[in-house]
């Protein structure tokens, strides 16, 4: 997501199933700090669910192949076809809504950027049946269950 500000950028990264929404400033449109942030963050992910990123064709994304090294593979979405990338344009047009082109992020909280992005990923969906996306990226991806550790007490 660029701003009118020359520099400001906010990397906007969309999980297709859940629809989940990962948010991280960027120091500028370099290809380099691009790579690392999506690094950083897709090391933190369980395998099965860093198989592939799909890219647009930014200058930005000039060092996707480092992310080979996680075992991801890397695809771009054809010139002018916004449509290949449905999920993530109809994300950050949600999040226009409270980040507008104009916002200068030298002045934006990291506390409501974070609000933001917590406001869309516990808005619930009804593409996903009435689920937040929080919810389904815990609850059917990562497999998280309250389960307790202890046997049942007998009877």
């Amino acid at each position: 997501m660029w701003f009118a500000k020359y520099g400001q950028a906010v990397l906007v990264t969309h999980e297709r199933h859940s629809r989940l929404l990962m948010v991280s400033r960027q120091p500028n449109k370099a290809a380099d700090p691009v790579v690392k942030n999506l690094t950083q963050l897709c090391r933190s992910l369980p395998l099965p669910l860093r198989r592939t990123i799909t890219f647009d064709n930014g200058t930005e994304f000039a060092y996707h192949h480092r992310l080979q090294k996680l075992s991801m593979r890397t695809f771009f979405c054809d010139p002018h076809a916004p449509w290949q990338k449905g999920g993530i344009e109809n994300a950050i047009g949600r999040m226009r809504r409270g980040l507008p082109r104009k916002t200068d992020l030298a002045i934006l909280s990291e506390n409501r950027l974070l609000a933001l992005v917590r406001a869309y990923n516990h808005t619930p969906r009804k593409c996903l049946n009435y689920k937040t996306p929080a919810e389904v990226f815990c609850y059917e991806l990562l497999h998280l269950k309250c389960e307790s550790t202890y046997r049942p007490s007998p009877v």
